[in-house]
């Protein structure tokens, strides 16, 4: 597959305009490119499964703007519901209905989710939520595990200590040692491990936070009795379990993993898909516990944006279509199709490596082995295999995120065509690195 420009020359002028005034010439770090080298496309639009860069080069998109986009770039039906929203006003910081409607068929699909408040990102959704668990609890720790991303706020934006029972330390200039101390980081998939924190300081902890599917670093995907242990041991301590299901949430299925793995949590954080494209973000749960935020409670939380009309009908309308014309079904055949055609691929290469999917999310994996649960089985060679696989798909009009350890995402609108010829470029990708570089005939 070709794309319809040969030259990145807007895209570099771009680029170096913005690096005179943004940081690395980007709004979020791995936009940059540093992970796998070269010029950053600078995208002008976006049209279903494509997206077509400012030197007018079109890509099929398995980025999809790293999840939210389930129904494809500009869906018509989400483009209508948009414009109609900011014809009646952009923001307006009181309530409105839009914010009735999508609680609506939040609360009716996913299990157990009571009462939902909306906010204006994934990192604010896990915040809030985090937030909350402690007030309701009257504990102050948190037990996070080592793979999961929950955004960047200070406590949860730490790895993990030297020791099973040590406090994590920060990942990042600028978080206060004192902020880290709050959180417990744990390997993935070890019971052993959970108990024994929860055994020593159970009493001190207000909750666990989890990506039930963690895709993040990577998509680790995990046993189902390893995160019904983790409901067992938090109902058991009385600690809250939250399911951070920003990437999951309505993309696995309208009731999320917490559905596909029948487990209830206590707490869930949204965002991505429940804003259609828009900025926005959701946490909620069980009533007891959401009626601790203020102004029925004490814990303090607000937002100038929240709730967004212009949001609030981009997520409306998208799931909506996604019960309507039950895509998850569909793009579930197609992600089969996809999944098939990469193993085929792998078996008949010499890079070593693994595909690994849950529903429309995949990834791949460029390392010998069965598909790893814990970040620790993640080799250093798997990324420098994907520098030259990722150029070269990009050479042949095949977008994915730009890092080893991103996942990709399907949608509706990507065709049975789309992922054949996919495929196809996926085969000749891997003779470049092959080659080390150089194309093998």
């Amino acid at each position: 597959m070709s794309t319809e420009a040969t030259t990145t020359a807007r895209s570099t002028e771009l680029y170096r305009r913005a690096c005179e005034l943004i940081p690395a010439g980007v709004s979020s770090p791995v936009r940059a490119f540093k992970a796998v080298g070269g010029t950053p496309r600078f995208v002008a639009r976006g049209e279903g499964a494509r997206i077509i860069d400012e030197d007018g080069a079109s890509y099929l998109d398995y980025c999809m703007s790293f999840g939210p986009l389930i129904l494809g770039h500009a869906h018509p039906e989400v483009v209508d519901a948009v414009t109609g929203a900011a014809k009646e006003g952009l923001t307006f910081g009181a309530p409105s209905r839009r914010e009735i409607a999508l609680a609506e068929r939040m609360v009716a699909a996913y299990p157990a989710l009571e009462r939902v408040r909306f906010v204006s990102s994934g990192t604010e959704a896990v915040m809030s939520a985090v937030r909350l668990a402690r007030g309701f609890t009257g504990r102050d720790l948190v037990v996070k595990f080592d793979g999961c991303y929950h955004g960047h706020a200070d406590h949860l934006l730490v790895a993990a200590g030297s020791g099973l029972l040590t406090f994590a330390s920060p990942s990042s200039a600028g978080v206060p040692k004192a902020f880290a101390e709050k959180t417990l980081v744990l390997p993935l998939d070890d019971e052993e491990a959970l108990e024994t924190v929860f055994r020593e300081r159970g009493g001190e902890i207000a909750a666990v936070v989890i990506e039930p599917v963690p895709a993040n670093a990577g998509l680790l995907v995990q046993r189902d009795e390893f995160l019904e242990r983790v409901r067992e041991v938090t109902a058991q301590y009385g600690a809250l379990l939250i399911f951070d299901e920003v990437i999951t949430g309505f993309r696995l299925g309208m009731a999320g993993a917490a559905g596909d793995f029948g487990i209830t949590p206590d707490l869930a954080t949204f965002g991505k898909i429940i804003g259609g494209g828009m900025p926005v973000g959701a946490f909620g749960g069980r009533k007891d516990v959401m009626e601790r935020i203020a102004p029925l409670g004490d814990v303090y939380q607000a937002g100038t944006l929240s709730g967004n009309p212009v949001a609030m009908a981009a997520g409306e309308t998208t799931l909506r279509i996604l019960e309507r014309d039950r895509i998850h079904e569909k793009i579930e055949l197609r992600g089969e199709r996809l999944e098939a055609g990469l193993r085929r691929a792998l078996s008949t290469s010499r890079v070593p490596g693994c595909v690994v999917r849950k529903a429309s999310l995949f990834w791949i994996l460029l390392q010998a082995g069965p598909p790893p649960r814990r970040v620790d089985s993640i080799r250093k060679e798997a990324a420098i295999r994907f520098a030259p696989l990722h150029a070269a798909l990009l050479g042949r009009g095949i977008y994915l995120a730009p890092s080893a350890y991103e996942v990709g995402f399907l949608s509706a609108a990507h065709t049975d065509e789309d992922v054949d010829a996919s495929v196809a470029s996926f085969e000749e990708a891997l003779r470049h690195v092959e080659g080390g570089g150089e194309e093998i005939e």
